[in-house]
């Protein structure tokens, strides 16, 4: 099997787990990949038993690799969107990481995570992704988003109001700090922050969730993904915040932002002994009570 690593940055505490990763990799005859500026972080502190192969952009990686796998947090696992984009190669989080929804195999699990993919014992989910349709040259072009994007005010400006039209139909004036919409997969990051509500991986929806509204009444919203929603923004300010999961860029209000559901997909791995309520329980401490 041919696996890909991936990391955005690297500390001398994590070289037990990512030695112990390559060491598994390499005892399983595996092919490894590592992205080129990753392996620059590895290089001098990291053994390998041969010079892996290196790769640096969607096109080298969709001809070397069967998995890519993530060494980091849930921030890491989302960058690798641009790896992998359309070609439908599934990628597998190694938490190194704090909360970990995405990257959610823990270090001490990399032996059984490596069997289970090489025993295929897994599934491939898949992860609705925004598109972020504009008439900018936004984020270079990269305009897809895995967990949310985010309307948001500048600096400490006062609060801005941002229209939104569903299928060109008006639904609402947001006077707020800003807003979120969040994909199923985006349900636990910002938005849950937010009051969002959590809303399961294979849901065909989009969460709409305002930041700090002026109105109080004014409540999440889930919508169906196959809608375009349109949004508008005013304010004090000419000038305000785009976001796509977390990367940024600043835009005058003279320009519409257009979201719709992206014809591609993400596809992430999860092994046979994880469901996504396990995860939920875990990471937010359901039933940690001393009544139970």
């Amino acid at each position: 099997m041919r696996f890909a690593l991936y990391g955005n940055t690297y500390t001398t505490k994590l070289k037990p787990f990512v030695q112990a990763l390559v060491n598994k990799l390499h005892a399983s005859k595996s092919t490894l990949v590592i992205h080129h500026t990753y392996y620059d972080l590895l290089q001098h502190d990291i053994y390998f038993e041969t010079p892996p192969q290196l790769f640096s952009s969607a096109n080298t990686l969709s001809t070397m690799a069967d998995v890519l796998i993530s060494v980091g947090g849930d921030g890491t696992m989302l960058s690798t969107i641009k790896y992998v984009q359309n070609t439908d190669m599934p990628v597998i989080g190694l938490n190194a990481g704090r909360l970990g929804f995405l990257a959610n195999i823990a270090k001490d699990e990399i032996d059984v995570a490596i069997d289970a993919l090489l025993n295929n014992e897994y599934t491939i989910e898949t992860r609705s992704l925004l598109r972020l349709n504009t008439t900018l040259n936004l984020f270079d072009g990269f305009t897809y988003a895995l967990n949310e994007c985010t309307i948001h005010k500048r600096d400490s400006a006062a609060m801005i109001t941002i229209h939104a039209y569903l299928n060109n139909e008006f639904l609402n004036s947001y006077w707020a700090d800003g807003l979120i919409i969040a994909t199923p997969t985006g349900s636990t990051a910002y938005s849950l922050s937010c009051g969002g509500p959590i809303v399961t991986p294979d849901c065909a929806n989009f969460i709409i969730t305002p930041i700090a509204p002026h109105n109080l009444n004014v409540r999440p919203l889930i919508i169906p993904d196959n809608k375009t929603l349109k949004l508008k923004v005013e304010g004090r300010q000419n000038n305000y915040l785009v976001t796509l999961d977390s990367r940024s860029q600043t835009i005058n209000s003279d320009f519409e932002i257009i979201l719709t559901k992206d014809q591609y997909s993400f596809k992430t791995i999860k092994l046979n002994n994880q469901t996504f309520f396990n995860t939920l329980r875990n990471k937010l401490l359901w039933g940690i009570d001393k009544r139970n």
